[in-house]
């Protein structure tokens, strides 16, 4: 049986939102014509429609076990990230793209952990082998605030490796693209902006919703 909630919910969009915004969805049916990109992880408590406010077909997202953009290669058959990540630059020209990491990411404290495998196919566990390189930015393991650090540094890591992408590249140094660090609190709905000279990590605006000044939280070079 399909879920309760679902159909619930469905019922309330088709007699709240989907009459407010008919005119767009007609629109979306035929284009889309998204400016950003991001990144996210696919942890049910980080959404980013919700976060940043927006509307159907505002935001391309691909989401992952930890934010994690593979180093570009072309051997093997399946690259679903990559794939999206080629259908967002190329496709539809996106503008943007944000690498949105959060607190309390799963896929980062398997790895620090060190985490048993779920099932014999060890998907999680191979995945988040990808996170090896971010250990160095780091800093020290025993550190209180390690796994909020490693969560830093696999942003900083992913934006990295989305330079690895030919495609990406070359619009990022034609300027066409803007490459972006994000990290949310999911406790706090604090959202903290990486500054891409230094690697660190400031709120993007005060409780009010107002824009503040970067300042250096933790670093993440």
């Amino acid at each position: 049986m399909f879920p309760q909630a679902l159909t619930n919910g469905y019922r309330a969009f088709l007699s709240g939102r989907f009459p407010e915004e008919s005119r767009r969805f007609k629109e979306l049916a035929t284009s889309q014509a998204p400016e950003v990109l991001i990144i996210s992880c696919c942890d049910s408590r980080v959404a980013p429609e919700a976060i940043f406010d927006a509307g159907p077909g505002e935001l391309f997202v691909i989401r992952n076990v930890a934010n994690i953009v593979p180093v570009y290669e072309t051997g093997g058959d399946y690259h679903g990230t990559s794939a999206a990540i080629e259908f967002a630059v190329i496709g539809l020209k996106v503008k943007h793209i944000v690498v949105l990491g959060h607190a309390t990411c799963g896929g980062i404290k398997a790895y620090a952990n060190k985490a048993e495998p779920l099932s014999p196919g060890n998907f999680i566990g191979k995945w988040t082998s990808l996170v090896a390189p971010a250990e160095a930015k780091a800093g020290d393991s025993s550190a209180p605030d390690y796994l909020t650090r490693l969560e830093h540094a696999m942003v900083s890591q992913s934006l990295e490796n989305l330079m690895t992408f030919p495609f990406v590249k070359e619009q990022v140094d034609a300027g066409q693209i803007q490459l972006h660090g994000a990290h949310f609190g999911v406790a706090n709905g604090q959202l903290l902006v990486r500054n891409p000279e230094t690697g660190d990590f400031a709120p993007a605006a005060d409780h009010q919703g107002q824009a503040i000044r970067p300042s250096a939280t933790i670093t993440c070079n």
